[in-house]
C-alpha cells in the first residue's frame, strides 16, 4: 500500500507559506522526512494525520482519499506527534488497556494478549505497574510507540520521535523503529541526520515547505563524492571562502574546519573526503 502525495499546499492566515506544491511517493517501510525547524514537516504529518486541512493537493494511501476520507485514515493510522499528553498517575497498563478498549477490542482475553505483546515488544512490560509520570522522556516515546501500534496500522507517522532523547534510548528507539518498519508505510520527521541515516530505506529534505530532493540516503550521498574537500582554517579566514560553496563550518579544538562543494581542489591546503548524508543534507539546504 503506497502513499502518494501530489501538489499539496497550505498556507497560514499570517502569511507563512508552510507547503508549496508538495509531491512524493512513498512505499512500504521507513521513510525519512528532513529538514529544518519550521520547514513544513509538521504541517505535512498533521495534513496526513487528517488533523489539518491542505489548501489544495492531494494524498491517497491505496483505494483511499487521505484528506476526504478522514474516517478510514484514522482506523489504519498510527500517528505519535512530538509532543503527546499523557495521564502522569495512570500505570502503563491500565492507561493502554483503556487505549485498546476505544479502539475496539472489546473482548478480554483478546485486549489482555494485546496490552501484555505491545508492552513487551516496547520494553515496558517489567514496568507495566509503574505510573506514566516517572517514566524517561525513551520509556514516554516507547509507550508512545505501544500505543501507535493498536490497531495494527498500514500508515504509522512519528514526527520528531527523538529529540531530546539522551544516545541509550535513541538506540533503543532506533531498534524499535526498525522493528516495525518493514511491511508498512513509516514516515519519520526529524531535523537529526543520524536518525534518517540509520533508519530509512528513502528520504525527502524539505524546506520552507518545497521539497528539495527525494531519494535514498545512498544516492543522496553518492551525488557528492569526488567533490568534497575539507580544510582547516582560522576562524578569522572563514569569510575568505564565501565564494565558494561552503556546505558547513563547524570549530574543533578553536580552529574551523570548512567542508566545500567543488569539482577541482579549492586550494592547495584542501583535501578530499568521503561525504556523509549530513553533507548531502547541508549540501541539498546551500542550493536554497
Amino acid at each position: 500500500m503506497d502513499l502518494k502525495i501530489r501538489n499539496l499546499s497550505k498556507t497560514y492566515t499570517n502569511g507563512v507559506k508552510a507547503l508549496d506544491d508538495v509531491s512524493l511517493d512513498i512505499s512500504s517501510g521507513m521513510f525519512g522526512l528532513l529538514g529544518p525547524n519550521g520547514a513544513g514537516k509538521s504541517t505535512l504529518m498533521r495534513t496526513l494525520a487528517t488533523l489539518q486541512q491542505a489548501d489544495h493537493g492531494s494524498a491517497s494511501l491505496g483505494d483511499i482519499n487521505v484528506l476526504a476520507e478522514k474516517q478510514r485514515v484514522k482506523q489504519i493510522l498510527g500517528y505519535l506527534p512530538q509532543e503527546f499528553g499523557f495521564y502522569p498517575k495512570d500505570r502503563s497498563y491500565d492507561l493502554l488497556n483503556h487505549f485498546a478498549l476505544l479502539k475496539g477490542i472489546r473482548n478480554g482475553k483478546q485486549r489482555t494478549q494485546t496490552v501484555e505483546r505491545l508492552l513487551k515488544r516496547v520494553n515496558l512490560w517489567d514496568v507495566r505497574k509503574r505510573k506514566l509520570g516517572s517514566f524517561s522522556g525513551g520509556m514516554k516515546q516507547r509507550f508512545g510507540i505501544a500505543l501507535v501500534l493498536l490497531g495494527n496500522p498500514k500508515l504509522i507517522i512519528v514526527d520528531e520521535p527523538t529529540a531530546g532523547l539522551d544516545p541509550a534510548e535513541r538506540n533503543r528507539f532506533h531498534d524499535l523503529l526498525s522493528d516495525i518498519g518493514q511491511d508498512i508505510v513509516v514516515i519519520l520527521s526529524t531535523h537529526i541526520v543520524e536518525d534518517v541515516s540509520d533508519l530509512c530505506t528513502h528520504m525527502a529534505i524539505i524546506k520552507d515547505g518545497r521539497i528539495l530532493l527525494s531519494d535514498s540516503p545512498a544516492q543522496a550521498v553518492a551525488q557528492l563524492k569526488g567533490k568534497l574537500w575539507k580544510k582547516e582554517v582560522a576562524k578569522a579566514q572563514v569569510a575568505a571562502y564565501q565564494q565558494q560553496q561552503v556546505i558547513s563550518t563547524r570549530l574543533l579544538a578553536g580552529k574551523t574546519i570548512l567542508r566545500i562543494y567543488s569539482d577541482t581542489r579549492p586550494d592547495d591546503g584542501f583535501y578530499p573526503v568521503e561525504p556523509s548524508l549530513e553533507d548531502a543534507y547541508f549540501y541539498q539546504l546551500s542550493l536554497n
